[in-house]
């Protein structure tokens, strides 16, 4: 069934390709004998239709969820602004965002918020979406997440009510839920060709990735940017915890109604995350989109245009590799852009705003119009592999091999097992402890080296940390870096200051681009952005974290019998990076994170590696040259 239903989106984009450039070449308004029509021109929707003319209208949606438990069914506030020529017939597709920023943290890199007019209705909508698309035949559609900006209910953070409410508005463009104007009077969307994409950058990815989950009919596409496809990964790894009562925390700040109207909400929450223990229950299987066992991601229907920066630690790049993996495994049709910064936009990736914005225009023409303009045939990612320097793969990863690499007892990482053991105390180190000067001796961490390479390698992929440890505690969180050890000018992914407009490696610059249309109260230009760099002797570039006693079950904690040996396996974040000729690969090993495990109180367990039964294994694309390196050991 899933081939057929591809096969057939192919078959009418070709009939709807061929139909739209036959379209007349003047301007819609003069083509009055056939109605109103889009224009196409190499491949891309032309901008015809007038920006300042557009309707802009706000309504609220039915949905069939009461979040907020007051035995009324939630409504969630829609705006929507389309071309003027959809009152005379022109049917349009749907580019709609669900988000729960646009009233308080606002959204974009300069944290643009929606405003209304006096009549109610939306004014300015944020991001360059409504300008550049609606002049091209396209209606653009911001909902309110429950219980944030003007819609009823209470936030779920990403719980089975905010996909609802998202799906309800999808729905209601094929004529399949109900909404209402401000006099209370029913409003359909007639002017919708009831094919939707959605678009948006974290929470508001997760949201179209949800979506997509459920398989609503009308979603033909989604462009997922950063965006969550397990809230259990996002707040814990491995049973380690990343967040303590991270959905109040979020409840708090993007819900600006009075405190008591969702306190029995945010207490529920509050208890379905369970911070006393880090474990995975039903709370975060209603927020899991990828596990077992009746996982969302078997029912998309939707293409996906996803993009992910590999340094993001806010959500994680796990999520991202994660969701596409399964995708793949289904035979999705797909695309990404993978940057290097930390959570951002690519709309603001330096250097590369022009081509995103082309790369999304030809994505939604193509699976919201049909057209066929060669998308689907171009290299299915693009990856940045340095500040200034971005290449295209087939895939992502790329095609690796996987060398174990072992930890010696005299600070060696090669390739041969080696006899001894290693010993660390579980204390809460942040990174710079950890990697600091790796041949000295440290009792929170052990560190091992690799020799100078004498040719550059590119790990791409997830590496899987597999030790053989002895603690004197129940448990202890369990830490694994990979280090590239080589002075080198590195983007600067962890520096913010907002002051000086710099935010996760991108510096704002007073220099602006425009992309679409503007009116007095919406314009469509936008900062342009900048590099920030740093040039350091080492970068971590792969980090995993493991609470011992969840290494079986993340549901069901097993405490290990101090004295008693284990084998604990468990895999880093994914990466994709090059490390240059003459550096050095390292391996260390700790206890709790500072950086990363914040919520976390070190065990103080003394944690004794048995060197020869530890490995780390590595995905790389040059292995031969990694295995050349190595050889020099002579132990």
């Amino acid at each position: 069934m899933r081939t057929s239903r591809w096969s057939g989106v192919v078959i009418a984009a070709l009939t709807m390709s061929t139909a739209l450039a036959a379209l007349p070449a003047g301007p819609a308004s003069a083509r009055t004998s056939a109605g109103p029509a889009t224009k196409v021109v190499d491949g891309r929707t032309q901008p015809v239709f007038s920006y300042a003319d557009a309707v802009r209208e706000h309504l609220m949606v039915q949905t069939p969820v009461d979040s907020d438990g007051d035995g009324h069914k939630d409504r969630v506030a829609v705006d929507i602004i389309r071309p003027m020529e959809t009152q005379q017939g022109l049917k349009v597709p749907v580019i709609m965002s669900s988000s729960p920023y646009n009233d308080t943290v606002g959204r974009g890199f300069e944290s643009e918020r929606k405003a209304y007019d006096a009549q109610g209705d939306p004014a300015k909508f944020p991001l360059f979406y409504d300008n550049y698309f609606v002049p091209r035949g396209y209606a653009v559609v911001d909902v309110d997440v429950t219980g944030t900006g003007r819609s009823d209910g209470c936030l779920t953070v990403g719980g089975a009510a905010d996909v609802a409410a998202a799906k309800a508005t999808v729905d209601w463009f094929g004529g399949r839920a109900t909404a209402y104007a401000a006099d209370g009077s029913e409003v359909k969307a007639s002017w919708s060709t009831g094919k939707v994409g959605m678009i948006g950058h974290s929470y508001e990815g997760m949201l179209a990735n949800a979506v997509a989950g459920t398989g609503v009919e009308g979603l033909e596409t989604i462009v997922p940017i950063s965006g969550v496809s397990s809230w259990y990964e996002f707040a814990r790894t491995n049973g380690a915890k990343h967040w303590n009562g991270f959905a109040s925390y979020l409840t708090t700040a993007l819900d600006t109604d009075p405190p008591q109207k969702c306190q029995a909400v945010r207490e529920r929450l509050q208890a379905g995350e369970d911070d006393a223990t880090g474990n995975y229950n039903a709370h975060w299987q209603e927020r899991d989109y990828i596990a077992q066992p009746a996982p969302e991601v078997n029912k998309v229907r939707a293409s996906v245009l996803a993009a992910h920066d590999i340094n993001d630690y806010n959500i994680r790049i796990d999520q991202l590799a994660n969701w596409w993996g399964a995708l793949a495994e289904r035979g999705v049709p797909r695309k990404l852009w993978l940057g290097r910064y930390g959570h951002t936009d690519p709309f603001d990736w330096p250097g590369r705003r022009a081509q995103w914005v082309d790369t999304v225009h030809r994505w939604f023409d193509h699976w919201l119009y049909g057209i066929q303009n060669g998308i689907m045939d171009e290299p299915r990612v693009d990856l940045q592999t340095g500040p200034d320097t971005w290449t295209t793969q087939a895939d992502w990863p790329a095609g690796t091999s996987s060398v174990p690499l072992r930890p010696g007892p005299d600070g060696s990482l090669s390739l041969s097992p080696a006899s001894g053991t290693g010993a660390f105390t579980d204390t809460k180190l942040s990174e710079a402890d950890l990697t600091a000067d790796p041949s000295a001796n440290r009792p929170g961490r052990l560190a091992f080296l690799t020799p100078p390479l004498r040719t550059g390698v590119r790990l791409s992929g997830t590496p899987t940390a597999d030790l053989r440890v002895t603690l004197d505690k129940p448990t202890s969180n369990l830490t694994a870096l990979l280090v590239d050890y080589g002075e080198d000018e590195r983007i600067d992914w962890n520096r913010n200051e907002p002051q000086n407009r710099i935010h996760d490696g991108l510096r704002g610059l007073d220099e602006e681009s425009c992309h679409g249309e503007s009116t007095a109260q919406d314009d469509a230009c936008y900062q342009r952005t900048a590099n920030v760099t740093a040039r350091r002797s080492s970068e971590v570039i792969a980090r995993g974290w493991m609470d011992a006693q969840n290494r079986h079950s993340l549901t069901t904690p097993e405490p290990l019998s101090p004295g008693r040996s284990y084998r604990i396996a468990w895999k880093t974040l994914p990466g994709d990076y090059e490390i240059k000729p003459g550096h050095r690969l390292g391996l260390v090993l700790g206890g709790t994170d500072a950086d990363f495990l914040y919520f976390e109180d070190a065990t103080g367990a003394k944690a004794t590696v048995d060197l020869g039964g530890s490995r780390v294994t590595v995905p790389v694309t040059a292995a031969q040259g990694l295995r050349n390196s190595l050889r020099q050991y002579v132990r």
